[in-house]
């Protein structure tokens, strides 16, 4: 059997039920991920309207029951006014105002649980019935253990910023975004290799390093955008192609130790995410034309250029969030998109290390796929 697919217990009935049940399983993961998708735009919401520190306890079982109470209200209303982001920023808060950014955030961390409770219990019922066979499972558990983690590193997250500091720590929103990116592609990795392939050779090297490249500078693109989001980079340097008429401006490494300039200073994060994105278009585009040049497969070229397409896309988008001072609606969407490419990123590599997974209905190109 091919690398990659569902299937993987040699000769048994195992591997024949798992690819059985690939159909169901594939449906199951491909609703984790949309939630997964839905968790990060969520989140975004709550970093921009400020809501992320609006609930100061981490509960992970009994949290998830809202204030029901006028009296459970003020309680959470008290707790919220003794950190510093009341203090120095929200002073006066009105109760009400404090209800609306709570929800925000509320709804992210109820979501949070959801995907685990939509994740944990079918993956139970697929390994008690035998849909999910003995040489899957430890890719399935690593995704639960993973799951878990994010939700100690949202917690990690949200506890740098009720001390000593307004906002969560920069860093740490990039660690708790890159992670659930990570997540998310490894769980439609998973989905789209479910079931038998259809090709049993592999492509080219170069092409597996180029859709390598793309899918892993496009994590590595969403960590710096993260640090970018943390700092509030976006509402500095409001120009493009230039920043403020420079390349790079002079305040790259204005701050000392040198290794807090990657981390906290607001030129630097932006200058890096700027060149991140041209990075990022460029392999897209190679890419693209690799595959044009060697590869016959449909399935193979429709990837690359939708690939190719939703980078381009999001570099408008970019440059639009950037001009006109971050706005929420252009904001979102930029974040949105970012998992866009992420998962077209992630279709096109099960295509290329993967190949017979992706199915476009359109004929191949000169008959029989090629290795490469």
């Amino acid at each position: 059997m091919a690398i990659g697919t569902f299937g993987g217990e040699d000769g048994s009935g195992g591997a024949r039920s798992d690819e059985r049940s690939a159909p169901l399983v594939r449906t199951w993961l491909f609703v984790v991920a949309a939630m997964i998708f839905a968790m990060v735009v969520v989140g975004g919401a709550t970093r921009l309207t400020g809501s992320g520190l609006s609930i100061t306890e981490w509960a992970p079982i009994m949290g998830a029951i809202p204030p029901l109470s006028e009296a459970d209200w003020a309680a959470a209303f008290a707790k919220y006014k003794e950190i510093p982001q009341y203090r120095l920023e929200n002073a006066g808060m009105s109760l009400g105002d404090f209800k609306s950014i709570f929800w925000w955030e509320w709804s992210h961390r109820l979501l949070g649980r959801s995907i685990g409770v939509v994740y944990a219990l079918p993956l139970l019922w697929f390994v008690v019935t035998g849909r999910i066979g003995r040489a899957r499972l430890p890719r399935f558990l690593l995704l639960l253990v993973l799951g878990g983690l994010q939700g100690f590193v949202g917690w990690w997250m949200v506890a740098s910023g009720l001390v000593d500091r307004v906002t969560v720590a920069p860093y740490r929103l990039a660690v708790h975004l890159t992670l659930a990116a990570v997540i998310f592609a490894a769980i439609v990795w998973t989905a789209l290799t479910c079931g038998p392939s259809s090709m049993t050779r592999r492509r080219s090297p170069i092409l597996r390093v180029g859709a390598g490249a793309v899918l892993g500078w496009t994590v590595f693109q969403i960590f710096l955008g993260a640090l970018v989001a943390g700092n509030h980079a976006g509402l500095v340097y409001n120009t493009w192609p230039s920043m403020n008429g420079y390349f790079a401006p002079p305040d790259l490494m204005t701050w000392e130790p040198w290794w807090r300039n990657f981390f906290e200073n607001h030129a630097m994060v932006q200058f890096l995410h700027r060149m991140g994105a041209y990075v990022l278009f460029a392999l897209a585009i190679a890419q693209f034309t690799l595959v044009v040049v060697t590869a016959r497969t449909s399935a193979a070229r429709v990837s690359a250029f939708v690939l190719g397409f939703a980078v381009a896309f999001q570099m408008l988008v970019g440059i639009a969030t950037l001009l006109t001072l971050v706005p929420l609606s252009l904001a979102l969407t930029h974040q949105a998109v970012a998992m866009v490419v992420l998962t077209a990123a992630v279709v096109h590599a099960v295509s290329v290390f993967a190949p017979g997974h992706i199915a476009t209905g359109l004929p191949e190109v000169g008959g029989r796929a090629p290795a490469g």
